[in-house]
């Protein structure tokens, strides 16, 4: 064989090795908390904990509100912790929604070694726990970039009233192929995120909004996601909105408005 090829060969399956190691930090990026860290904000809330099993402790942030007409559970996304994500939860409780946010495993608060079983499972026993408190119908789940898979999932497994993605992606799979389309992610990636798969086995609505200038993850993610189901998902394409910004336009205002009142 030609030295220059084996040379080849070696460095691919080197750069597969590294890149099965290291896709855990490249995916997530947790801001930390202390444990004694406190919360403050200018509207009613209380810090909750979920102790899931030894070793595992899943931090939260409850926004209520007198006589709430619901629950939106909000599922954030890759990057930092409730403590900055929490300044959205008033697009919601000005409607009269109460809203629960969930740091994942490793961010902010919350512990436990990550996987995507396990954290997906998280989930599903938070979820279960709220079932307590509130009716099924009168949930909503929302998720925000990579917690638009989480969202998905939990929507498939149980009746929420609605489900809410916004700027999700068809799959992991589909996100890692756009920036490394020479790797195998099929068989090294760890974390796959089939938001393709769940959002099929979703019974309730489903409402996608998605920029159109999205370059992370461009709106031919959710438009995928819309053709899977048709009749009960509903696309809204926010002109001009990038990833990051779309609670800066009016129209996502209005339409979380015309959402939440339906």
């Amino acid at each position: 064989m030609n030295e220059t090829l084996i040379y080849i060969i070696i460095g691919y399956i080197a750069i597969i090795a590294i890149g099965y190691f290291i896709q855990e930090k490249l995916i997530f990026k947790p801001e930390k908390l202390s444990q004694d860290f406190e919360y403050k904000y200018d509207a009613p809330f209380e810090e909750l904990f979920f102790d899931i099993e030894p070793g595992v402790r899943i931090n939260g942030l409850h926004f209520y509100c007198k006589q709430p007409h619901g629950l939106i559970l909000y599922f954030h996304g890759n990057s930092r912790s409730i403590k900055g994500w929490a300044k959205y939860a008033r697009d919601f409780f000005r409607y009269q929604y109460d809203v629960i946010l969930l740091d994942y495993r490793g961010f902010g608060k919350s512990t436990g070694k990550r996987n995507e079983k396990d954290m997906l499972n998280d989930m599903q026993v938070i979820y279960e726990k709220l079932l307590e408190k509130y009716p099924e119908q009168h949930i909503l789940v929302y998720g925000r970039s990579m917690g638009s898979g989480f969202a998905a999932k939990i929507a498939a497994d149980n009746n929420p009233r609605y489900l809410i993605l916004d700027s999700p992606y068809y799959s992991f799979i589909h996100v890692a192929k756009r920036f490394t389309p020479f790797l195998p992610h099929r068989l090294t990636l760890r974390f796959k995120m089939r938001t393709d798969k769940w959002i099929q086995q979703v019974n309730c609505h489903t409402y996608i909004l998605h920029g159109t200038k999205d370059w992370l993850i461009p709106l031919k993610h959710s438009e995928k996601l819309q053709k899977l189901n048709p009749h009960k998902i509903t696309l809204i394409r926010i002109h001009g909105g990038g990833h990051n910004n779309l609670p800066s336009y009016h129209e996502y205002h209005n339409f979380i408005r015309d959402i939440l009142k339906s």
